[in-house]
């Protein structure tokens, strides 16, 4: 069983992301700041006071076009207004999604916030943005087991990754999630752009409830990011003896994330 996960940049490399996901061959795949539109297409401008960036109009649906043979499951953290070329403005949802492939039954879907809650944006904010975690259970066919699989897009936060109050509620409610999907999961693993350092509070609460970090200090950022920080995304699992293969993907170069691949 093959699990990716990436920050997709909002899709920015799109004309390297969306083959690479297509050719990958994995069972799972998680990926974070997903757009999407309904009716849009094509490129956009997000803008958010600080930033400016490009960015899919509907990324979920570019990624679901290559992945044929996968469910899809998309959760929106927020909405909020991006212009396209032609200048026109549209409502953007923005989020998080899993595909998963069509011979692994999902036995068990859960999605619920661990940050704030659903915002509908005028304008989009820099801070306190809201943060969802998505998890799929799946029977894996090859081994029978039954797997959890925990996706995040770790809160951001301008000042940094270091350790805040709504870190350690994020932190908190996160552990509610794993602590469930152990009761009724063989193994769970935990993955996505947590926003952290290394360091955090949060990793002690995760090992306590028996989740062992992949990743360590591992650079986890491609070329395409400039600043010295380079740990962002994490693969956590419940059962080490059940890892068959890990890896940060350091090429091909799909985002200014690297991607995480897992093999149980």
């Amino acid at each position: 069983m093959k699990v990716i996960t990436i920050n997709a940049w909002g899709g920015a490399r799109h004309d390297e992301l969306i083959p690479w996901i297509g050719e990958v061959d994995a069972d799972i795949v998680c990926v974070q700041e997903v757009t999407r539109t309904p009716r849009g297409s094509g490129w956009a401008t997000f803008s958010d006071g600080e930033r400016t960036l490009p960015q899919r109009l509907n990324l979920f649906d570019d990624i679901s076009s290559v992945l044929v043979g996968y469910r899809s499951h998309f959760v929106a953290h927020d909405a909020g207004p991006v212009i396209d070329r032609e200048g026109t403005r549209w409502r953007q949802d923005f989020g998080i999604a899993t595909w998963v492939r069509d011979n692994f039954p999902i036995v068990g879907l859960d999605a619920r916030f661990v940050h704030s809650e659903f915002v509908n944006h005028d304008d989009w904010t820099v801070e306190d943005r809201p943060r969802a975690a998505l998890t799929v259970t799946v029977r894996d066919p090859s081994s029978n087991r039954i797997v959890s699989v925990v996706q995040l897009h770790g809160l951001r936060d301008p000042a940094g990754k270091h350790d805040t109050p709504a870190r350690a509620d994020q932190a908190r409610r996160l552990s509610v999630i794993v602590e469930q999907m152990h009761s009724t999961s063989d193994v769970v693993a935990l993955c996505g752009d947590l926003n952290l350092l290394p360091t955090s509070d949060t990793f002690q609460v995760l090992v306590r409830l028996g989740m062992v970090d992949l990743v360590g200090e591992a650079d986890t950022r491609t070329s395409l990011y400039r600043k010295p920080i380079r740990s962002a995304s994490y693969f956590l699992v419940s059962r080490v003896d059940a890892v068959q293969h890990f890896e940060v993907v350091q090429q091909p170069e799909v985002s200014d994330h690297r991607a995480l691949l897992l093999e149980l």
